[in-house]
């Protein structure tokens, strides 16, 4: 590469290669062959992803997974990558992440989908941005589903479904693409019951291997040996775009990642922060040209930790650039990152929040063979209504089963209040069943990811300390991020959301001052504590009753919701009325939220509910919820 466009290289190096026949070089002897050089100066980067789909599907991960020979094809030139994690369970978020190399909970970008999208404060940009800025042609296509404003932010040369290296000016300019498949999308699965009969699968379904958490039927199987068609189907399409890049000549100047956009995508994977919604396939073609910049020979495997929060700074030190400050993450390809990808060097980070209409907070930490789970809002089952998750025949005979009394204790937990903590040991418990918070063995193992879980969210800090209405209210862009601002505000939140870990005898006082606090947020907190001790606090109720007038919206919903789970008020008509006075998209969505909650898993028997005009009852998450609860409780 010459001329002035390159100028601002920071390296470049210089290897021999045979060229290839042309005609302007046809009169060349072979000694003059043999002697012309190609100069290679900076790689070209591929990403390929392939939407809602864990390692559990591959059989390049998994014993039980789908053939995918094109895949391994490029692992067999390449790393595979057996602890890959998305943060998140969720597109908009992971992609999010993904594009920042920011964790998501830090910029305000954790929600999907997003009401209002988060801004970046001043010169910080999206990373493909400043691949652009170095002389990259930077394209997508064509999903970017970003939660993050792009008021400013000019990241591609080009993002559509027509997107493509092919249109660069100048057939020498290094490229970085995003190229997105969908045939593996949730979508893919909203199907008909009746298909089981009618629609054949490739996969045989005696072959078929279930996790233990779901009932045993035919519908699961079939739906996992489908989801394996469409694996297939995706291998397919890796195979085509890697044909393009030999058929141009590039396969031997560019680093290609294979990944999924996070796990999925049978019930209880896509959406919730178990290993089957975050652990991700992650192999990565090395080109021969580029070998040197990276210590992974052909062929290996790495056991090192690998978060999306990585994959940026690894393709902006892969062509040459520094990492800013402000990224979170740190390369996983270059020299100098072999002793992060040691086995057990690094954890990794999880985060759930709102999925469409529904609301949830949960944090994860997974290291070595450790996951560590807390959730913030355990009163909330994770069979929690969702309009589009229960598009899926699976996730409805789920329901159904589990109404009727049909599933067994591991079965029907994804329909029960959820532990506040979880801990598993993976190389026993692959699939996450046994809960072993309260085992006497585990206590300083417990306490160990407790502490570093707490003090990664103080140190991030993590904005969800705060409900999304507020954040809406107050992220605009601004000289300074937000959650940084608020750093010791959302540590003493914290705090008091962790009181709900220590024996409620212990934690009443402390939690009666949170109730008692001059912040709206201390307050918010101290009622979500006393909903998950439930009737234990009820001393506290006269204290939450006070609480029904309060001023902030966010905190009536919490003192309706405590007091109507311990029997204390009837909610309904509280929560109908605060659904009237809303001015407050997100602050309605979060009443809505609870109040499903409250009729289908607190009362014993629900009648359809009619709401009447609500503010904002056009919005499509709105809506869902007040076409829901219109419903006959049989669903």
């Amino acid at each position: 590469m010459k001329g002035t466009f390159y100028t601002c290289l920071l390296w470049a190096c210089t290897i021999s290669l045979m060229a290839q026949p042309s005609t302007t070089v046809a009169q060349e002897t072979v000694a003059q062959k043999s002697a012309h050089l190609k100069t290679l100066e900076r790689p070209n980067v591929v990403w390929i992803m392939s939407e809602d789909n864990s390692c559990h599907y591959l059989k390049l991960f998994s014993k039980d997974g789908a053939s995918t020979p094109n895949i391994q094809r490029l692992a067999a030139n390449g790393v595979v990558f057996d602890r890959a994690f998305s943060n998140s369970p969720v597109c908009s978020v992971a992609r999010t992440t993904l594009i920042t190399s920011i964790y998501a909970p830090k910029l305000g970008t954790q929600f999907h989908r997003k009401i209002q999208p988060a801004g970046l404060p001043p010169g910080w940009k999206l990373f493909p941005e400043y691949l652009k800025n170095a002389g990259y042609y930077t394209t997508n296509n064509s999903k970017t589903d970003y939660n993050v404003s792009m008021v400013n932010q000019s990241p591609w040369n080009a993002s559509s479904r027509k997107a493509t290296w092919r249109n660069r000016p100048d057939p020498k300019q290094p490229f970085f693409h995003v190229q997105t498949f969908a045939q593996s999308h949730e979508s893919s699965l909203h199907f008909p019951a009746q298909d089981v009969q009618e629609v054949p699968t490739k996969t045989d379904l005696d072959t078929v291997q279930l996790a233990p958490f779901y009932p045993q039927t035919e519908l699961f199987r079939y739906t996992h040996a489908r989801y394996h068609d469409r694996i297939g189907v995706i291998d397919n399409q890796v195979g085509n775009l890697v044909a393009k890049l030999n058929a141009d000549g590039l396969l031997d100047d560019t680093f290609i990642f294979y990944f999924g956009d996070h796990g999925g995508v049978l019930p209880r994977s896509k959406g919730y922060v178990y290993e089957t919604g975050l652990h991700v396939p992650l192999v990565v073609y090395i080109p021969k040209n580029f070998q040197h910049l990276t210590p992974f020979a052909p062929g290996q495997r790495s056991n090192g930790f690998v978060e999306f929060v990585d994959f940026g700074p690894t393709v902006l030190r892969l062509a040459g650039l520094p990492v800013p400050k402000q990224m979170d993450g740190l390369p996983f390809l270059d020299k100098d990152a072999e002793g992060l990808l040691r086995e057990g060097a690094k954890s990794t980070l999880g985060y759930a929040d709102r999925f469409d209409e529904k609301y949830d907070m949960v944090r994860s930490l997974r290291t070595d063979q450790l996951k560590y789970i807390r959730n913030f809002n355990a009163i909330y089952p994770n069979g929690l209504e969702n309009q589009y998750r229960y598009k899926m025949a699976a996730y409805t005979e789920w329901r159904d089963l589990s109404d009727t009394d049909s599933l067994n204790e591991l079965e029907n937990r994804f329909f029960q209040p959820k532990p506040v903590e979880e801990l598993y040991d993976l190389s026993t418990d692959p699939f996450e069943t046994r809960n072993l918070a309260d085992d006497p063995k585990f206590q300083t193992d417990l306490k160990q990811m407790r502490r570093i879980l707490n003090e990664r969210m103080k140190s991030m800090p993590d904005s969800s300390l705060y409900p999304e209405s507020f954040l809406i209210q107050k992220t605009e862009t601004q000289p300074k991020l937000f959650s940084e601002v608020h750093k010791t505000q959302i540590a003493h939140l914290l705090d008091i959301a962790n009181l709900s870990l220590a024996p409620y005898s212990r934690a009443e006082a402390a939690i009666q001052a949170a109730l008692e606090s001059k912040s709206p947020w201390a307050r918010y907190w101290g009622l979500i504590v006393c909903s998950t001790f439930g009737e234990q606090a009820i001393p506290l109720a006269s204290s939450a009753r006070a609480l029904l007038t309060d001023k902030e919206p966010e905190v009536r919903l919490r003192a309706i919701e405590f007091l109507g789970l311990i029997n204390q008020v009837d909610p309904i008509p509280l929560y109908v009325a605060q659904l009237q006075q809303s001015n407050n998209q997100a602050t309605t969505l979060n009443l809505l939220n609870s109040l499903v909650f409250y009729t289908d898993f607190v009362v014993d028997q629900r009648s359809p509910l009619d709401l009447g005009t609500l503010p904002f009852g056009d919005l499509p998450f709105i809506r869902n919820r007040i076409d829901y609860l219109a419903r006959d409780a049989s669903h």
